[in-house]
């Protein structure tokens, strides 16, 4: 058997910037262990599967050890190849999904993902975390990440996590976040116990962060850099319960898999 593959930099305008994801168009559903096994020989963050549905297109991801419910920079690598490669006419287009229907929209030279909004709580500070990081956040709380809030850009380029303390922690993953320079904000995100140790740049990490951000600066528009080593920009809107999430995307190698 053999099946077409994608790899496409996600919230980049250019190569080797941004997070690479793994984009494979199928007629109908592989079984899962065959799904599991080609993200896991990827060994990329996630590897994003889309079949055709009455509504667009059923998409799901995979990291190297297990399927997620959301991933930002997947799906924004997905939508890339449907406009640019598989010649997609329409407007928008519709993913079904384990977080329920995802939108992304043709904007210009960019695409505006249409997200559902995690507004994060706050949660008292896990020592673990605190351990994990070696540094003491002013500010935590969680949705399905730990969010810990610093005070400058410099402390979250800073930080050396932990790994192996990170991994032992009950969410997915953790966010590390400060007011940006030149922009609104910052972030990096680490989710070892899902093979990830730090993502270059994570879409979903954005539907807890621009709600934060967004309260804590009084502004429903934002622009957000991940200070990864690849990095990544992103503009985020705040629209009632759903986040809306632009970027780019362009695609680095197609490839065929043959099992």
């Amino acid at each position: 058997m053999k099946i077409k593959q994608y790899q496409v930099d996600a919230f980049a305008t250019r190569a080797f910037e941004g997070n690479p994801a793994a984009v494979c168009p199928l007629e109908s559903w592989l079984d899962d262990s065959l799904l599991q096994a080609i993200a896991e020989e990827n060994n990329l963050s996630e590897t994003a599967f889309f079949v055709p549905s009455e509504k667009g297109y059923k998409l799901r991801w995979f990291t190297p050890v297990k399927e997620v419910d959301l991933c930002g920079h997947a799906t924004l690598a997905a939508a890339h190849v449907i406009f640019e490669t598989l010649g997609y006419a329409k407007q928008a287009i519709t993913f079904e999904t384990r977080s329920g229907d995802l939108f992304v929209e043709r904007k210009g030279k960019q695409l505006e993902m249409d997200f559902p909004a995690s507004p994060p709580t706050p949660r008292e500070l896990p020592e673990i975390l605190a351990k994990g990081l070696g540094q003491r956040p002013i500010e935590v709380l969680a949705a399905g990440d730990y969010l810990a809030v610093f005070d400058s850009e410099a402390t979250v380029r800073a930080i050396t996590p932990d790994m192996a303390l990170l991994g032992q922690l009950d969410l997915r993953g953790v966010i590390i976040t400060a007011p940006g320079t030149g922009i609104d904000f910052v972030s990096r995100f680490f989710a070892p116990k899902f093979g990830i140790p730090e993502d270059p740049v994570t879409g979903s990490a954005h539907c807890a962060l621009a709600p934060y951000w967004a309260n804590k600066l009084g502004k429903n528009i934002l622009s957000a850099k991940q200070v990864s080593k690849r990095g990544g920009v992103i503009l985020c809107k705040v629209n009632a319960d759903r986040v809306l999430l632009s970027g780019c995307a362009v695609t680095f190698m197609e490839a065929e898999i043959a099992f």
